[in-house]
């Protein structure tokens, strides 16, 4: 027994494109994050509705119109998080410090994290690094990553919670079968 139609599956694939399409938009090619984290609520809408169209649901129990559209939410938010974390480690792990020269040129630091440690406190957070306990790359390591393990675990539930909404809106507005009434004689009170 199946707990989702064929379509979900099919709208899961397209939800793993719609995250790759994002990520790249606004990770790499326009580094823009919040966008990123904004466009989860779209993204997670349109899976939970498309995985019900594309399972053409007309009718049915709402559990599998729900089971549809979270499933195919699920793959889609795990495939966001899965490209954040790797944009991430990708920048975390090869930051070597360079800053152009109207920045005042390149962070004397250690490839990894004591660049990125650098950057922050070049960007004035030290003071809330300090009163983290974040005082060395080791903790900074800790402190990096589990403000990026928050983000993740945050996108993923707005775009399950995203992916229910959009499912629910698919199973109210749902196109219903044409119920086929016998032909009346002409002349005959309906009835």
């Amino acid at each position: 027994m199946r707990f989702v139609d064929r379509g979900a599956i099919v709208a899961s694939y397209v939800g793993i494109g719609m995250a790759a399409t994002i990520g790249v938009s606004f990770l790499l090619v326009i580094p823009i994050e919040p966008i990123y984290w904004l466009l989860t609520v779209p993204a997670g809408l349109l899976i939970g509705y498309y995985a019900n169209q594309r399972s053409d649901r007309r009718a049915g129990p709402w559990g599998r119109i729900l089971a549809n559209g979270l499933f195919a939410a699920a793959v889609t938010a795990i495939s966001l998080a899965i490209l954040l974390a790797g944009v991430k480690a990708l920048f975390f792990f090869a930051d070597d410090g360079y800053r152009d020269a109207s920045q005042g040129g390149s962070l004397s630091c250690r490839t990894g994290a004591a660049c990125v440690m650098a950057r922050y406190v070049d960007a004035g957070r030290g003071p809330e690094l300090a009163t983290a306990g974040v005082t060395d790359p080791s903790s900074f390591t800790s402190f990096y990553w589990n403000q990026q393990f928050s983000t993740m675990g945050t996108l993923v539930g707005v775009c399950l919670g995203s992916g229910l909404l959009g499912a629910l809106a698919y199973g109210v507005t749902r196109p219903r079968d044409k119920v086929s009434r016998p032909a009346q004689a002409p002349g005959t009170p309906a009835g």
